[in-house]
């Protein structure tokens, strides 16, 4: 046996060349490298070393990447990563120019799927086993891995529908360890865990209902019992099912304690497992918990407001409810169109949901959104957390598409807070009684400190506000980006800029757009989204209704293009957002 294997181990090639009994060393060396790795780089942790025994397995049963394998969301292929040609390059995880975090088929031949967001990846199987069906190819694998949490997602009950009526030959792993990003929710998830505790016999085996072959469950850290399991499987026909049971965090004591916060930890000492932090640094709060302390606050005073969020009570600080008024939140799992629709069902019987949902997850619940919230105009307060860039997520996570995808969508308002201050003063508002839907957006990441004791003030629907008064250049943003245009200000000659916070997306403001157009020959517009369709879209829509066309406008947002990982303020002068390019682009339209 080599003594250190891993280091030999260029691709799974490579790892197929070992005895079995030199895997168990292969495992031990690969979990603490994604330690080492992730204690100074950052990114998912807790989900990729609860899998490093499957990982191996995988690819030493399987030959991949002829035999197809897709990993459900991915925040657990570090592994699969590391072993299948990354190994090298793996320090660049996440990293501008570096590999992703998660699949990505442009990347790999090892990535048979882009991943990201979850309970895509049994349809994904079926649809590369129902392929090489008719191509008459009969031999190849294709295996999907997913989670408690993921599979109970309506997507994934509609991928399994369609499986267990099918002969495809598709493998489905349930890696079972009962968490997601927080602890798995619902009945489904009660279910797995009955089955665990040996408590479901076998004619009620809700998988075996929908004609798999299932097996297990069996111990997913158990290497020897993976490998035996998934080498009979590999000649079994037809769609069949293996339920693993693995310990999110494995190998990192601290990890396997406190799964939420080592689900992506941020940096830590790799001995201990210790979160590295400076103590001595005062920060200002995140947008998420200024919304989830809010929404605390103004449930207190206001028996009907409540909150949904699906799965992410942690990420969306909806926490802070679930724990003071439990009877009033709910975490409905990954379940987007259902959180979307029970918001609405709460709505027709006078209740207040705000629904608190990531900007890039509600893209999952768009006929929902448009059927079921704006068709019938009901005032369902939809708080979309990370709107805008989000850095080292990249591409599957960037929140760049709501204002677009919104801004078409009748009776809806759409709000973009600049600051703190306006988020609690927008979600004071809605509470007090809309006559539509409302969509506030706001971003990931902290802004600045405020004042928890301020009275709330109620806003006026469609208002903006001018903050400067110059005379050659306007200057229109949407959200928080606005707060650059305070600095910027400084490095331009005194009275350039008249600076307006447009607030609303939707309604605009029309009669102070009047009064800009009337006034200025040059408009700016500046947001943190697509300006394909976007905010600059709209107030070019505005002067061509109202004969303005004779007017220099320039619009500045994320271009036409799937914008990659990196940090903030790489990504921000990537796509022409960051202080030096705004300044430019001002200084050229004068």
């Amino acid at each position: 046996m080599k003594s250190r294997p891993l280091q030999h181990i260029n691709n799974p090639y490579d790892l197929r060349k070992l005895s079995k009994k030199e895997l168990h060393k292969v495992a031990k060396e690969l979990r603490q490298f994604i330690i080492e790795i992730v204690a100074t780089k950052e990114g998912h942790l807790g989900a990729s070393l609860g899998v490093v025994e499957l990982t191996v397995a995988l690819h030493y049963i399987f030959d991949t990447p002829n035999d197809l394998l897709v990993w459900d969301v991915g925040h657990q292929a570090y592994g699969h990563k590391i072993l299948t040609g990354r190994k090298n390059i793996f320090h660049t995880n996440r990293q501008l120019g570096g590999i992703s975090g998660f699949p990505k088929i442009s990347e790999s031949e090892y990535d048979a799927f882009g991943v990201g967001h979850s309970s895509t990846s049994i349809s994904a199987a079926l649809g590369m086993a129902i392929a090489s069906k008719l191509k008459g190819d009969f031999k190849k694998q294709h295996i999907a891995v997913i989670g408690d949490a993921s599979i109970a997602s309506g997507m994934a009950f509609e991928g399994l529908n369609h499986a267990g009526v099918s002969d495809a030959n598709l493998l489905i792993i349930l890696n079972d360890n009962a968490m997601g990003i927080d602890p798995s929710v619902g009945a489904l998830k009660e279910y797995f865990t009955n089955v665990k505790a040996g408590k479901s016999v076998r004619k009620n085996n809700i998988i075996e209902a929908l004609n798999f072959n299932y097996s297990g469950p069996i111990d997913g850290n158990n290497l020897d019992a993976v490998l035996s399991e998934l080498e009979r499987l590999k000649s079994v026909k037809g769609p069949k099912f293996l339920h693993i049971i693995t310990t999110k965090g494995k190998g990192l004591e601290k990890a396997e304690n406190d799964q939420v916060t080592y689900h992506a930890p941020g940096k830590f000492d790799v001995k201990t497992g210790e979160i590295i932090t400076n103590a001595n640094e005062v920060l200002a709060p995140k947008y998420q918990d200024v919304f989830g302390l809010t929404l605390v606050e103004l449930a207190k005073i206001n028996k009907n407001i409540v909150g949904i969020t699906p799965a992410m009570p942690t990420g969306s600080s909806l926490k802070y409810m679930l724990s003071e008024f439990s009877e009033r939140a709910f975490d409905v799992g990954i379940a987007e169109q259902h959180a979307v629709t029970l918001s609405a069902g709460l709505a027709t019987q006078g209740m207040i949901p705000f629904c608190n949902i990531y900007s890039t997850f509600l893209q999952r619940a768009y006929d929902q959104i448009i059927h079921d919230v704006a068709l019938q105009n009901l005032p369902v307060i939809f708080c979309l957390d990370r709107a805008g860039l989000v850095g080292e997520d990249g591409a599957t996570h960037h929140g760049v598409f709501d204002i677009s995808y919104l801004r078409l969508i009748p009776n809806l308002i759409i709000f973009a807070p600049m600051n703190e201050r306006e988020l609690r003063n927008i979600m004071y508002t809605a509470q007090l009684g809309l006559k539509h839907p409302i969509a506030i957006r706001y971003p990931r990441g902290r802004g600045t400190t405020i004042d928890w004791k301020t009275p709330f003030e109620k806003m006026e629907i469609s208002v903006a506000e001018k903050l400067s008064s110059g005379n050659r250049v306007a200057v229109l943003t949407i959200g928080t980006i606005g707060n650059t245009i305070f600095e910027l200000e400084k490095a331009l000659p005194k009275n350039t800029i008249s600076h307006f916070n447009m607030r609303f997306v939707k309604p605009l403001d029309v009669k102070k757009l009047h009064q800009i157009f009337k006034k200025f020959d040059k408009i700016i517009t500046i947001e943190d989204g697509t300006i394909v369709g976007g905010f600059g879209s709209a107030i070019l829509e505005f002067t061509s209704e109202n004969n303005y066309q004779n007017k220099t406008i320039k619009i500045l947002g994320v271009p036409d293009n799937f914008i990659e990982q990196g940090k903030m303020s790489e990504l921000q002068e990537i796509v022409g957002l960051d202080k030096k390019s705004i300044l430019k682009a001002i200084e050229g339209i004068l």
